[in-house]
This record gives structure tokens, C-alpha cells and sequence, in this order.
């Protein structure tokens, strides 16, 4: 099911905004999943109350074999699953594995940092960090 503020998407429920997901989350309609590895999120930044679930782990970005028993454990039933990586690749995969678990899944547009510049930087253009939502940096 997509409603109109996401873009429909093949084998997942869509792609929203990081606004979009992040009125989800704080009104209670969706659990944001951030699939980043623990490296990541020590090192650039984490979004508070999101679940940190890693996609793949650093070193050598292993899948995380305990991936679907934490998503299920994380989104209850009748909540939309709003997941979050660096720029929105890995996320399209894990919602795509969400979705196949039975769980309402969508892809947050440019993720944490954003597309990498025409210098190879990340965190210049869009993103959670860039669009001015809630985070934090340890």
C-alpha cells in the first residue's frame, strides 16, 4: 500500500522523503529502521528512537544474519517500516527483504548523508543530516 506522499516502488512499498518519513515516525504511523553499520553510525551520526539495525556489517560489509528476526522484533504489526542508510541503496534492499517478511516497507530518499558531490563528498547534497532532521553524533 503507498499513500500519495510516497513514490511507488518495485518490490517494496515505495520510496518517501526524509520528511516524510520523519513525520511518520514522530506521529507514531512508522518505526525508522536505520540498516547502516554500527561503524557508521558511531562515526557520522544516528537519528534518535530509530532502531539500528545494520543490512551489512563492517568490516567486509557481511549480511546481517540476524537481519529479519530485528525487523519483525522492531515493527509491530500495522506499522509502516521506514529504513535508513547512507545515500538510499541499501535500504531499497533491505525494505525489499521487509517486504517479503510481510512488513509495510519504504526506502527514505537520499539517506543519512546524501549523494557523494562532484569532489566525492558526501553530506552536500540532500539527506536526513542536510534536510535539517533530528540527529545526533557520538
Amino acid at each position: 500500500m503507498t499513500t500519495q506522499n510516497s513514490k511507488p516502488a518495485q518490490g517494496y512499498a515505495g520510496d518517501v522523503t526524509p520528511e516524510q518519513a520523519a513525520e511518520w515516525m514522530h506521529s507514531g504511523q512508522a518505526v525508522l529502521v536505520d540498516v547502516r553499520s554500527d561503524a557508521e553510525r558511531e562515526w557520522v551520526g544516528y537519528v534518535p528512537g530509530a532502531v539500528a539495525l545494520a543490512w551489512k556489517q563492517w568490516p567486509g560489509m557481511a549480511p546481517n544474519a540476524g537481519f529479519d528476526e530485528g525487523i519483525r522484533a522492531a515493527v509491530p504489526a500495522g506499522k509502516k517500516a521506514v529504513l535508513l542508510c547512507r545515500s538510499g541503496v541499501r535500504s531499497i534492499a533491505a525494505a525489499k527483504r521487509a517486504t517479503e517478511l510481510g512488513i509495510e516497507a519504504y526506502n527514505i530518499l537520499e539517506g543519512f548523508e546524501g549523494d557523494a558531490d562532484e569532489q566525492g563528498h558526501r553530506g552536500r547534497k540532500g539527506g536526513w543530516r542536510l534536510r535539517g532532521l533530528p540527529w545526533k553524533q557520538s
